[in-house]
């Protein structure tokens, strides 16, 4: 892929039979804007897929292979640090099943255009008049209890860390969130958040007030998803031992910044 200026990651596993092509091609209407496809060790059809779509916009979109599944955070991982070696000004990442809308996402996007002092944009379904988000009652209020307990580790008022549409500009911290795998397979969105906010012993943390949330204005559930109660309690746990492992390391850092 060419120097660009924005570049939005789409995960893909076993997405064969959900790929909608011409959805994913209106990506690509504002100037700069490319696409990343991260296959990740698909046992289907979706590389095959994924190489047929690259080839109808070959110098905006391209396609990183993963050789086995390592779960969406990695994938995202992977896509977003290519798309940042590669000369990516901003980046993204967009759930492939478009359960957030394609316009939604160039909306987020773009809040990194008009916002100079914004660096990292979170997609949040919340739930207002004149809004179309569709959301089983279930997993709205497990997904609410989820968001309260993610927000209280993270120690920032953020309404909904779990959406899969999010945008960040190219920042030290960012690059520096990107270079090794994260610890969690659930809840691999908050560990990237706590760790744009802490840093690490080189580069400084993003202040709370370059974070964004932009209520959607659609949003809906697709079926075939993997969010169901066993998942949101496997995401729990995960955020717990997460918080627990961030706060060790918090420690770590301002013992070592205070001896500095």
């Amino acid at each position: 892929m060419r120097e660009h200026h924005a570049v939005i990651v789409i995960p893909c596993f076993n997405e064969a039979a959900r790929l909608d092509d011409e959805a994913l091609l209106t990506l690509l209407a504002p100037e700069g804007v490319e696409l990343l496809l991260v296959d990740d060790g698909s046992t289907d059809d979706t590389r095959a897929r994924l190489h047929a779509l690259a080839a109808r916009a070959p110098k905006r979109i391209g396609v990183l292979e993963l050789e086995s599944n390592g779960g969406k955070g990695e994938a995202v991982r992977r896509g977003l640090e290519a798309a940042l070696l590669d000369g990516a000004l901003r980046v993204g990442y967009l759930d492939a099943d478009l359960s957030t809308p394609t316009a939604e996402m160039l909306r987020i996007l773009h809040v990194l255009e008009e916002r100079p002092d914004v660096d990292v944009v979170l997609g949040s379904r919340v739930r207002l008049l004149g809004r179309r988000i569709e959301r089983r009652a279930l997993r709205h209020y497990l997904g609410r209890a989820f968001a309260t307990a993610a927000s209280l580790s993270l120690g920032l008022p953020v309404y909904d860390t779990q959406c899969g549409a999010k945008a960040f500009r190219r920042t030290p911290a960012l690059l520096s969130a990107l270079r090794a795998p994260f610890a969690s397979r659930w809840v691999f969105d908050v560990e990237l958040l706590r760790r744009l906010l802490d840093g690490d012993d080189d580069v400084p943390g993003l202040p709370p007030q370059a974070f964004v949330e932009l209520p959607l204005k659609e949003w809906r559930e697709v079926h075939g998803g993997n969010l169901g109660p066993i998942a949101m309690a496997k995401a729990g746990v995960d955020l717990a031992l997460l918080t627990v492992r961030e706060r060790a390391r918090g420690t770590r850092l301002g013992h070592a910044r205070r001896r500095s």
